[in-house]
C-alpha cells in the first residue's frame, strides 16, 4: 500500500492515509493517456460547421451567357464555385468527431492519471473540506495554507459551501469522485481529494 500524509485545512498533518498501489502508484503510459484524452477533447467539438455546394445554393441553373460569339469567357451557372455566392468546393458539413474508447482504457488512463500525481508529488489529501459560510474569501485563505497552483478538488458528496464558496475562484475547481476523468486530473498542477472521497475513488477503479 502506498502512505500519504493528511492535512487539515489549516494546513497541519492530522496523520496519514493508505491509498491502493494499484491505483495510485501504478505505471504510466502516455500513449493511454493521449488516446483517452484525445477522445475525450474530440467528444466536445460539435462537428456543426457547414458550407453549401453548388447544387444547395438558391442560383439559377441556367448558362449565364451563350457560349460563343460574346467576346467573353466560357461560363457556367451562376452556382459555379469560382463566382460570388457560388457553392464552396469541399467545404465542412455537419459530421461527427466521435472517437469512442473502450471502458477499460478510460479507466486504466485515470489510474495513470492519479499515479502521476501521487509520483511527482502533486496530491494532496484533506480529512475534511468543511467550511461554516459560502464565503470566497475564506476558502481562498485555506488554499493558500497548501501553496497549491490550479488545483482539482474532489469530495466524496454534495458540498455546497465548498462548491459555492470557490466557484469565483478561476484557478480551482471541484467536483465529485463519480465524475472523476484522466483530462481534468492532468489539466490542473495539483489534485487535492477529500479523505471520504478515496475509498469511492478506489472501488470504481478496481471492480
Amino acid at each position: 500500500m502506498a502512505i500519504i500524509d493528511v492535512y487539515n485545512l489549516k494546513g497541519e498533518k492530522t496523520g496519514q492515509a493508505e491509498l491502493n498501489e494499484d491505483v495510485f502508484n501504478g505505471p504510466i503510459k502516455t500513449h493511454v493517456l493521449h488516446q483517452v484524452i484525445t477522445g475525450q477533447l474530440l467528444k466536445r467539438r460539435s462537428g456543426s460547421a457547414s458550407t453549401k455546394s453548388r447544387s444547395e445554393v438558391n442560383r439559377s441553373g441556367s448558362k449565364l451567357w451563350r457560349q460563343k460569339g460574346t467576346g467573353r469567357a466560357r461560363v457556367g451557372d451562376a452556382a459555379s464555385p469560382t463566382r460570388k455566392g457560388g457553392g464552396v468546393i469541399f467545404g465542412p458539413s455537419p459530421r461527427k468527431y466521435i472517437h469512442r474508447t473502450p471502458r477499460k482504457v478510460k479507466r486504466s488512463a485515470v489510474r495513470m492519471a492519479l499515479s502521476d500525481k501521487y509520483q511527482t508529488n502533486r496530491l494532496v489529501v484533506v480529512d475534511r473540506f468543511e467550511f461554516p459560510e459560502i464565503k470566497t474569501k475564506d476558502f481562498v485563505e485555506v488554499m493558500s495554507h497548501f501553496r497549491v497552483s490550479r488545483a482539482l478538488i474532489v469530495t466524496k458528496n454534495q458540498n455546497e459551501n465548498l462548491e459555492k464558496s470557490s466557484r469565483n475562484v478561476p484557478w480551482v475547481k471541484v467536483m465529485r469522485h463519480e465524475g472523476l476523468n484522466a483530462y481534468d486530473i492532468l489539466r490542473y498542477d495539483h489534485l487535492m481529494l477529500d479523505q471520504s472521497a478515496i475509498s469511492g475513488i478506489e472501488e470504481a477503479l478496481i471492480s
